[in-house]
């Protein structure tokens, strides 16, 4: 890992894009410390401490935001409203016709498709500035002062505009890095963010009085990024035999290769969809305000049992859901028929769909279990060890993941440069 970003230093083209991508995080991590006018930084700050790991989907959002959300920055709300409409459009792909179609006219299709996420993104950008002023508002008791002093309607739009602005601004700065760096912008911001809260962690684990955690810690840790890589890199290959074919007047001859099926296939999506339904109704009831209201919050407080039943149910669910979403074995019959390619001791067409469905039952069980295990052990930590861990299974999950793939870009970056060197010679 280590040679490949010194070899990428050493070409002039990589060198430029790993330093364009450096020069984008580090304006995104600035501007996550630029507060937003109208709003009590330090009563939300405070908020937010004595919260702690049951802060619902403040704490979750706080962390893909880099503390912004803490600080009341004009980055507060991060990237997650882009993510969402993301996976929104992706969804609806499925269900209507009209966006099907578009995402199968290549690159027309989804550059519109690209502007709908955009629009989206906007509107949901404004409603959720929208519900974290009211939250805040409702809050102020909790924080014993006022988390937005002057609540009339210039002020609260000022703080919304802004935030709404600034979540565009790092849309914007996330495609810039997809289109002139390396990797994957949107997955590199929400990997600064998270790592940034790596010396909060660090010093957190250091200063923790429990001793038996200071010692195991480390070599869990290392455990779990371990198994982490190792699942994430897991795959079945299927292999597939491509019979001679006829292509305008020459015979091409057929060849063999496989279909990788990966474990885990839906990624780290299903635990943040998880992750934020179960605090959707604790925020819900903390905006209330009313006695049912706190007691719903209550029932769905981070760590506890019903919490992390519900949170490896809906894992599991939407693993299964994501998977068949992202993967259609009938289309991909289809498209090996087309090309003619087939499975060995599999008939083309329907049987070949099913075999794939079948694989990929057995897969994605052994998948989603381990996305549930990962979620929930940090919070298994902080019960044992009455311990604040800064890390949860989804920022773990995530922080691996890109690290994983951008690596993989970087050497597929020098190894074209390789090949061009040498076909030039």
């Amino acid at each position: 890992m280590l040679r490949t970003v010194l070899s990428a230093f050493t070409v002039a083209e990589i060198r430029k894009k790993v330093l364009f991508t450096a020069f984008i995080l580090l304006l995104y991590r600035l501007g996550a410390h630029v507060p937003v006018p109208g709003a009590n930084a330090d009563a939300i700050d405070s908020l937010q401490k004595s919260l702690g790991s049951g802060g619902g989907v403040l704490q979750l959002l706080n962390t893909f935001s880099g503390g912004g959300l803490a600080r009341t920055a004009l980055f507060a709300l991060g990237i997650m409203p882009y993510i969402t409409s993301s996976i929104i459009l992706q969804l609806l792909t499925v269900v209507v016709p009209s966006l099907e179609k578009l995402s199968k006219e290549g690159e027309v299709g989804q550059t519109k498709i690209t502007q709908y996420t955009r629009f989206l993104t906007v509107g949901l950008a404004f409603a959720q500035s929208v519900g974290y002023v009211f939250l805040f508002r409702s809050l102020s008791q909790s924080a014993g002062e006022q988390l937005i002093p002057d609540f009339t309607f210039i002020p609260v739009f000022i703080i919304v505009l802004s935030l709404t602005a600034g979540c565009m601004l790092v849309m914007w700065m996330g495609e810039l890095i997809t289109q002139r760096g390396i990797g994957n912008g949107i997955s590199l911001m929400i990997f600064a963010s998270i790592v940034s809260r790596l010396p909060g962690g660090v010093s957190s684990w250091w200063n923790s009085s429990d001793q038996v955690f200071k010692v195991i810690m480390p070599f869990l840790a290392l455990g779990v990024i371990a198994a982490i890589v190792y699942i994430q890199e897991g795959q079945r290959r299927i292999p597939i035999q491509y019979a001679k074919r006829v292509i305008g007047k020459r015979m091409m001859s057929g060849g063999q290769t496989y279909l990788p099926l990966r474990v885990n296939m839906a990624g780290v999506i299903p635990v943040i969809f998880a992750a934020s339904l179960l605090a959707f109704p604790a925020t819900i009831g903390q905006l209330v305000g009313t006695s049912w209201g706190q007691d719903i919050s209550d029932f769905f407080v981070a760590g506890h049992a019903p919490y992390l039943i519900f949170e490896t149910l809906l894992i599991i669910l939407f693993t299964y859901f994501y998977t068949a979403v992202t993967f259609n074995p009938t289309d991909q019959a289809d498209n090996l028929r087309k090309y003619g390619g087939f499975i060995p001791g599999v008939r083309p067409g329907r049987p070949t769909a099913e075999f794939l469905d079948r694989i990929l039952a057995r897969l994605t069980f052994p998948g989603a279990l381990y996305l549930a295990a990962v979620a929930a052990l940090p919070t298994l930590i902080i019960n044992q060890t009455n311990t604040q861990f800064f890390f949860g299974g989804t920022s773990l999950l995530i922080v691996i993941g890109v690290a994983l793939d951008t690596m993989k870009q970087l050497e597929a970056q020098l190894m074209m440069r390789n090949y061009e060197g040498y076909l030039g010679r």
